[in-house]
């Protein structure tokens, strides 16, 4: 939590700051917003600041992040053309999110991106700052406060850069060329390394935790490690294999930059967040990058204040990049628009908008009053004359209100069936769509696909016996033969009950995998599938009235997957079971 100011200048000044920590268990997430709002209650005593307006950010692994090519279109329809992309690309109904837009790049672009985050979720931390007594002002998501705080920084750096921040749970990867900009979360971060060493060394969460934090550091090579003693040389290779993954990641979300955002390969690397504390962190990420790595520092065009301690907000600088651009946005000097203000908030705000108004209204509709009072014989008759002129101008109104009928009508009739030309159109190419997304994903020389078939009903604790649409029998059946499962409607007891039809809502794919770490493969292919399909989903709806959902492990998603070749084997099978996105209703 920091306290900033404005100079005369425009620039801005760091008065003060605060930080503070909280244990960041993946296995107690329960107790993550009671924690939280013990941390904001403690920052704002220490930095004796009560009822003020602050401005906060949402971490990364919290919210949705989605970058949308606009076409050419009017301002007037840009609105409405923004709500529909939303509600395409957010996975929930945009009644359940709370989202917010902005323009990013030079405008000519056309280019927006789309920000959303559950209301539930929002709300709950938004009562961490409530309950301190602050007033909420911009709601902000944690990669979008990076790159304000960097673009503001670091405007004469021409090369395309990447900001890699170091989280808890997730590490956030802010790809920035010019004005353009592209974030993804990754699930790695100073958790990952916790639970690594509490595994290792089969130690609790909090004691790994100290180990890390008082013994950690990352393994170079073996000359680096034959320096060390035998216990720390230990911890310091347990923590490298559980960072491994970390650069495969960074690889794969710059391919997709560079291929589906346009992008160009970063040739400079910043890290920030308190995950890249671990010493040679910053080292062992040039070794395996290939590339000039160096500590982000969001106070480079930021004065300190006078009472500020200078050596420690030296080594805290790489962790308040958030704090700088929350400020930026709040002196209106900020690149982008994006505000997450909760439900609750804004109808607090709207109503004290009125609050005057009505006020206003009140002592007029009194006024009006007391000169109805010394004028109401005159106002009767004149109300009398203007009740006849009304009945005059209804008939007339009458007489062209049933033609006007007619034509709605036809309009509502003739929508209905553009509706339906629509929703054909999109069924025509949607099974085309799902396979092209299941093609994109499983393209690797040692797995192949074999099987594709519609699953109707599916349901977590059903993966073992789906009900599939297509027979197992198909490749071998006879042509006069139909291979489609016979699936039946359920019947109401209560005939004027509606009963929900079958839908389908899974697919159940069968494949091959051959070579070394092929069942490996499955794992990691499905993984990939879970990061960027658009038309699968890993959420699946266990509790409907209460619109509860639960994130599907790959374990729920790998239904059978042959570990091992017996002699003279070529290949192992296996066999996933994806849930839709948007299921199909069976008419």
């Amino acid at each position: 939590m920091g306290v900033f100011s404005l100079k005369g200048d425009g620039g801005l000044v760091l008065r003060n700051y605060e930080t503070t920590t909280i244990l960041a268990d993946p296995s107690a997430d329960a107790a993550r917003i009671p924690q939280v709002k013990l941390a904001v209650a403690e920052l704002s005593k220490r930095l004796g600041i009560s009822k003020s307006k602050v401005n906060y950010s949402v971490s990364g692994q919290s919210v949705i992040t989605r970058f949308v090519q606009l076409p050419a279109i009017g301002s007037d329809d840009l609105s409405q053309l923004i709500e529909f992309e939303a509600r395409q690309h957010v996975p929930f109904p945009l009644e359940e999110v709370v989202w917010s837009w902005s323009e990013v790049g030079s405008g000519a672009t056309g280019e927006v991106v789309l920000v959303a985050i559950k209301t539930d979720q929002l709300d709950a931390v938004n009562d961490a700052v409530e309950e301190s007594k602050h007033i909420t002002g911009i709601v902000d998501a944690s990669p979008m406060s990076l790159y304000e705080s960097f673009v503001y920084n670091y405007s004469d750096i021409e090369e395309p850069c990447l900001l890699i921040d170091v989280g808890a749970k997730t590490s956030n990867l802010i790809y920035i060329e010019g004005t353009k900009v592209f974030t993804r979360s990754i699930n790695i971060g100073g958790a990952t390394v916790t639970s690594a060493i509490s595994k290792e060394y089969n130690v609790t969460y909090e004691e790994a935790e100290d180990q890390k934090i008082s013994n950690g550091l990352v393994a170079l090579d073996t000359r680096h490690t034959s320096n060390l003693d035998e216990l720390t040389a230990a911890l310091a290779a347990c923590i490298r294999t559980s960072l491994n993954r970390m650069p495969a990641e960074i690889a794969r979300t710059t391919n997709f930059y560079r291929s589906q955002q346009g992008g160009n390969a970063p040739q400079k690397v910043f890290i920030a967040g308190g995950g890249a504390n671990l010493k040679n962190f910053a080292s062992f990420l040039q070794e395996k990058l290939r590339m000039e790595v160096e500590y982000f520092n969001p106070l480079r065009r930021v004065s300190v204040g006078a009472g500020i301690n200078v050596e420690q907000v030296s080594k805290d600088s790489h962790m308040l990049g958030e704090l700088v651009g929350l400020s930026l946005r709040s002196a209106g000097i900020g690149k982008l628009s994006v505000d997450l203000t909760p439900s609750s908030v804004e109808r607090a705000r709207a109503e004290k908008k009125r609050k005057p108004f009505l006020i206003a209204a009140a002592a007029v509709f009194l006024a009006s009053l007391a000169a109805y009072a010394f004028a109401g014989k005159s106002k009767v008759a004149q109300a009398e004359e203007e009740l006849a002129k009304v009945d005059t101008s209804l008939s007339e109104l009458q007489a062209i209100e049933a033609p006007i009928k007619r034509v709605q009508a036809k309009v509502s009739s003739l929508n209905q069936l553009g509706d339906q030309y629509v929703e054909a159109q999109e069924s025509r190419v949607y099974w085309i769509n799902v396979l092209s997304d299941l093609k994109a994903h499983f393209a690797d020389k040692s797995v192949w696909l074999t099987d594709f078939s519609p699953v109707v009903g599916y349901t977590k604790g059903a993966e073992k016996k789906p009900k599939s649409l297509i027979k197992d029998e198909f490749n071998t059946s006879v042509k006069s033969k139909s291979m489609v499962t016979k699936i039946e409607a359920p019947k109401a007891a209560n005939p004027r009950v509606r009963v929900r039809l079958p839908e389908i809502n899974a697919v159940k794919v069968k494949g091959f995998w051959h070579g070394r770490n092929g069942a490996g493969n499955v794992s990691r292919l499905v993984s990939a599938l879970r990061e960027n399909s658009e038309h699968f989903t890993f959420e699946v709806l266990t509790d409907p009235r209460a619109k509860k959902y639960e994130q599907l492990k790959t374990e729920d998603i790998i239904v059978e997957n042959t570990s091992t070749l017996e002699d003279g084997d070529y290949a192992g099978s296996f066999e996933l079971i994806l849930p839709l996105k948007q299921p199909l209703t069976l008419k």
